[in-house]
Parts: C-alpha cells; structure tokens; sequence
C-alpha cells in the first residue's frame, strides 16, 4: 500500500513539474544574439553570461519577451568595471537586450506594448566563476 501510494504521488508530482515548467522558456527561446568579437571575453564567457540572463529573464520577466541580447563590447565593459569593484569581485560584463513588454503586470515600472532597446545587463564574476547580475536598465 505505501509503496503504491509513494508511486502515484511521483507520478503527480511530476505530472506538476511538467505542467509548471512547460512554458518556462517561452519568452527567450527566439531571441537573437549578435557575435561580437572581444579581447577581454572568450566566446564561452559571453555565452554564460548571456545563458545567465536567458534564465532570469525567463524566470523574472514574466510578461516580457526577450527579442535580442549581446555582448555590449570591450570599450563598455571597460567603462564599467567598476561594477566588480562594487560586488567584490574581479571582472565584469555588459550585455544589451531589446525585448517587448507584452503585459503591463509585468513590471511596474515597463509600459505595456512598449518595445525598449539598448537595455543594459550587468554581471560580474571572480576567478573566471559563474557570473552574477547585479543590475540592469539604462546606462
């Protein structure tokens, strides 16, 4: 009996996390990104950073869609590496997005139908570590 019971509640829960997480992706899964050559960032480095915003936006951004995201470029991450000073940490990067909101409950602060580029990502990292946003919008 409890071994039947242990089996249905499996297959329900997991009939749940199916259900919740059929979607999760839905609002990065078409966004483009650019190939932008750097001396600083490897091609994999950039690529985790963008990964690590995909997922957040995917996650947070509930009600956006993400349209495009890239490497900002070596000049404006060197412009804003004082952002890792500020986290304690050695490095940081800048990404830039464009994406739509498509229901104002998003976020309070985004219009509704409203498209907005040049959004900036700021992450940092240490040691060449996972990176971690610390702040986003309008440079």
């Amino acid at each position: 009996m409890k071994k039947t019971l242990c089996i249905v509640m499996c297959i329900l829960l997991t009939a749940v996390l199916i259900f919740f997480f059929a979607g999760f992706d839905s609002n990065v899964k078409n966004a483009v990104t650019r190939d932008v050559s750097s001396q600083i960032y490897s091609e994999a480095d950039i690529n985790s950073a963008i990964k690590t915003i995909k997922r957040e936006f995917a996650f947070s951004w509930r009600g956006c869609e993400l349209l495009e995201i890239y490497y900002a470029g070596d000049e404006m991450t060197v412009e804003c590496r004082e952002w890792a000073e500020r986290y304690g940490a050695d490095e940081a990067i800048v990404l830039i997005s464009t994406f739509k909101v498509n229901r104002a409950d998003s976020a309070a602060t985004l219009n509704e139908g409203a498209t907005y580029d040049w959004w900036n990502w700021i992450l940092v990292r240490s040691k060449g570590g996972k990176w971690k946003h610390v702040d986003h919008g309008f440079l």
